[in-house]
């Protein structure tokens, strides 16, 4: 199994747009993200620091693998 990587909700942000996801609103400190095909819609808090738990369920809500989701990360 592959280690989250401790990061903030900007940079997770960052890279869930490489895979297609634009910002659609925002209530408070959350940010909603939606994609298109396949229509998904995904909640980032905009925090420092994500928890491990959390970033995992953002990324299986994306529909994307962790390794997946470290490369859209490194490019």
């Amino acid at each position: 199994m592959t280690k989250i990587p401790i990061i903030s909700g900007k940079e997770c942000i960052k890279a869930l747009s490489k895979a297609g996801f634009f910002i659609k609103r925002q209530k408070g400190s959350h940010i909603i993200l939606c994609r298109n095909e396949p229509f998904t819609e995904v909640v980032v808090p905009n925090h420092k620091t994500l928890d491990k738990g959390t970033l995992r369920a953002i990324i299986r809500q994306a529909e994307l693998e962790v390794n997946e989701f470290i490369e859209l990360l490194n490019n």
